[in-house]
C-alpha cells in the first residue's frame, strides 16, 4: 500500500497530525500553483491553499479511494473552493489593481506586456467566472490543472463527450468576451 493511503487512512482513523501534514506537504506546491494561476496574486493564493487544506482534512472522511485518486479529489476541492470564492462578496469587494510600483520591470517594453497580461488576465478571470459552475470545474482543471479531457470526464462522472462539448463552448465564449474587449 503507498503512503498516500496509509496517511489517508491514519487520518481517518485517529486524526493523525504527523499524516496530515504529510499528506498536505506532498500537495501543496503543486496545489499553490493551481492556485495562482487563477489568481496571480500571492498573498491570496497562500490563504486560499491553506483553506483548501482545511476543507481537505475536514472532509477527508468523505473522501473514497474505490471512486477517484486522492489528487483528484484534490483538484476537485480547490475548484469548487475557487468557484465559491470568485462568487464571494469578498472577492468583488476587492477587485483589486495593483500600483504599478510592486513590478520592477526591466524597462518599458516589458511593462506593457505585463500590465496586458494582467488585464486580459482579470478579463479572462471576469468571463470564466460567468461560467456555470461545471462549465468553470472544466475549464479550470484543463487550463490549469493540466488535467486530460480522460481524467476530468471521470472526475465529473461524465463521458467525455460532454467534457469536450462544454470545454470548446465554455473556449468560444472567453474567445467572443475577449474580442468584444479588444474591439
Amino acid at each position: 500500500m503507498d503512503s498516500e493511503k496509509r496517511w489517508i487512512r491514519k487520518i481517518k482513523r485517529n486524526a493523525s497530525d504527523a499524516a496530515a501534514n504529510e499528506l498536505v506537504s506532498k500537495y501543496y506546491k503543486e496545489m499553490y500553483a493551481f492556485v495562482y494561476k487563477q489568481t496571480l496574486d500571492s498573498e491570496l493564493s497562500l490563504d486560499l491553499t491553506q483553506e483548501i487544506f482545511i476543507r481537505v482534512l475536514k472532509s477527508i472522511h468523505n473522501y473514497d479511494s474505490k471512486k477517484a485518486t486522492f489528487r483528484t479529489w484534490l483538484y476537485k476541492l480547490a475548484s469548487n473552493r475557487l468557484i465559491d470564492f470568485y462568487r464571494s462578496k469578498s472577492y468583488k469587494d476587492v477587485q483589486r489593481v495593483e500600483p504599478i510600483e510592486d513590478y520592477e520591470f526591466e524597462d518599458e517594453y516589458d511593462m506593457t506586456i505585463s500590465l496586458e497580461y494582467k488585464e486580459d488576465f482579470e478579463k479572462v478571470t471576469t468571463l470564466v467566472n460567468d461560467l456555470d459552475a461545471g462549465s468553470q470545474r472544466i475549464i479550470r482543471l484543463k487550463l490549469f490543472g493540466e488535467y486530460t479531457f480522460q481524467e476530468i470526464a471521470s472526475i465529473e462522472m461524465i463521458p467525455q463527450s460532454t467534457v469536450k462539448t462544454k470545454y470548446y463552448a465554455a473556449l468560444k465564449q472567453i474567445r467572443k468576451g475577449m474580442e468584444v474587449h479588444h474591439g
